[in-house]
């Protein structure tokens, strides 16, 4: 099955904006209940919605949803959408975080091997370790990017003294980070970093763990402790400031939350994940969304603060 062009045409160009992270595709380790099948069924839905971007993890299922993904794009023109992937947990070491060379090698072929897939288009350093020169592990992901094994290379959960130390040949392509409307600190250095190097940005958790859906309460103020509870009541009121948008344009919260996301030019695609295909077709919907200046600027500053 291929992807449907009038689908793709129809959201007005803004596709490779919107990806999909795959924690729970296949990450039985992170999340109970999960089922294969809705993780394939996920995958596929995304791509016959021309998503563009696919994001996963070695440790997301140990290798699992990399497999299940690999399974999934059978029968998809494969230059119609990209894959990322990401290691640094060495199994043969009880998962202790490891960049050496040899090992990120050895990561990507194997990771090449679950995909059932020629090249990657992304391939994440997934977490710094405390002794590899950072430099040295990127040089040897550059290696595998000259041969065609991967077409760019990204650090993720780097600080950044971490970026620098990785881009000093300026050789990184993306950097992937914790990022939301609720945790913003990165504005302030790493942004400039990238936009001043040419390193793309993609933010995971965009929508905090369901707290920017806006289906919480007060009530649920015990299940986000890295708030107090002034602070939840201050982002409940926020949150409902939103509301108020997506009211307007028709849309869900997380919709609005995802659209300020698209249209943000520091990020280059978003990737919220999804358990089941529904999930992923409410967020292709926000690809119709218009968001104006006026309500970007105004959910900008209503977060500006927490």
């Amino acid at each position: 099955m291929l992807i449907d062009s009038e689908k793709v045409t129809s959201i007005n160009g803004k596709a490779a904006k919107l990806g999909i992270g795959t924690n729970k595709v296949g990450g039985y380790n992170l999340f109970q209940g999960l089922n294969d099948q809705d993780g394939y069924d996920v995958v596929r839905e995304a791509l016959d919605s021309g998503i563009e971007m696919i994001d996963t993890a070695y440790m997301y299922g140990l290798g699992h949803s990399e497999e299940i993904i690999g399974r999934a794009i059978k029968g998809y023109a494969r230059e119609n959408f990209k894959i990322a992937t990401k290691a640094a947990q060495d199994k043969n070491n009880d998962l202790a975080i490891n960049n050496k060379p040899a090992f990120l090698k050895q990561s990507v072929d194997e990771a090449l091997i679950r995909l059932q897939t020629d090249y990657i288009d992304i391939f994440y350093i997934h977490f710094p370790d405390e002794t590899t020169p950072k430099y040295e592990a990127v040089d040897a992901l550059n290696t595998l990017k000259k041969a065609g094994k991967i077409r760019a290379i990204g650090v993720s959960n780097f600080s950044l003294a971490q970026i620098k130390e990785a881009n000093k040949n300026g050789q990184v392509d993306y950097v992937e980070a914790h990022y939301n409307l609720l945790q913003r600190d990165l504005e302030q250095d790493i942004w400039p970093y990238l936009n001043e190097n040419n390193i793309k940005f993609v933010p995971y958790f965009p929508l905090a763990s369901g707290l920017l859906t806006g289906k919480y309460t007060i009530d649920d103020a015990s299940k986000f402790k890295q708030f107090t509870n002034d602070q939840f009541k201050v982002i409940l009121q926020k949150i409902e400031q939103i509301n108020k948008i997506a009211e307007k344009h028709h849309a869900t919260t997380a919709q609005i939350v995802l659209a300020w996301y698209i249209k943000n030019p520091n990020i280059d695609t978003v990737i919220p994940g999804a358990r089941i295909p529904s999930q992923v077709a409410s967020n292709v919907e926000t690809l119709k969304i218009v968001l104006s200046d006026e309500d970007y600027d105004r959910i900008d500053n209503l977060f500006k603060k927490i």
